[in-house]
């Protein structure tokens, strides 16, 4: 086994961010749909927009999802490979 854990370090990360059901239904819904604003995730997830706030920051923070601004509206989408495998894994008998 390889004692260096430096190179499980940002894995980890990103499981960690991930092992929240909001955040996980976030991401699984920006896959699914090709991403969306936050209008659309606020009214799919009925959490409060600060709550939805605070969960796409940690998302942003971990380099799982990136926003563009489109007018006044930010349009989310996953911008990790990795992640979308992942995922794409973990619900592939929910389809």
């Amino acid at each position: 086994m390889d004692k260096d854990f430096d190179q499980y370090h940002e894995k980890a990360e990103i499981l960690k961010v991930l092992a929240h059901p909001v955040r996980l239904c976030i991401v699984k819904g920006l896959i699914e749909n090709g991403g969306c604003n936050v209008s659309h995730m606020q009214f799919c997830l009925e959490v409060p927009q600060s709550t939805l706030s605070q969960h796409l920051q940690k998302l942003r923070a971990a380099g799982i999802v990136e926003g563009k601004r489109n007018g006044l509206e930010i349009n989310y989408k996953v911008c990790n490979e990795r992640v979308v495998d992942l995922i794409k894994t973990l619900f592939a008998e929910d389809h």
